[in-house]
């Protein structure tokens, strides 16, 4: 089995900082990809950052971009998120999510991440 979870979350004011953290658990040999999403009361969950377990090639939406920064660590499996000038429209439930390549083909497919955090609360109030 694999398992992740996240930590991190909190309530902060607008500019302030925060630092996210899902660690996984179980078989993550095969993990290709680990992303962070969020999902807004009333919204749609969108992504927020992906991440390359081989060569950490990096993803960010353009609303977080500069202010955010996902990194891993391979021997601790764990992927972080760094939330810097956080905004009122930040705030929403922050989920971490796995990928592992494809059998037949050897793809990593992070359009359809497979495994999932329970999510952690992130409130920013103005």
């Amino acid at each position: 089995q694999l398992q992740l979870a996240e930590s991190g979350g909190g309530s902060v004011k607008s500019g302030g900082s925060l630092r996210l953290s899902c660690t996984g658990s179980g078989s993550m040999a095969a993990i290709c990809s680990m992303a962070w999403f969020r999902q807004a009361a009333g919204k749609e969950r969108e992504l927020v950052a992906k991440i390359y377990s081989d060569d950490g090639l990096t993803v960010y939406a353009d609303s977080v971009k500069g202010r955010f920064t996902i990194s891993q660590d391979n021997v601790e499996d764990t992927v972080y998120l760094q939330m810097d000038n956080l905004k009122p429209e930040d705030t929403a439930v922050y989920s971490c999510a796995a990928v592992t390549v494809t059998k037949l083909h050897g793809l990593c497919n992070t359009a359809v991440y497979k495994y999932w955090g329970q999510g952690t609360q992130v409130t920013v109030s103005s």
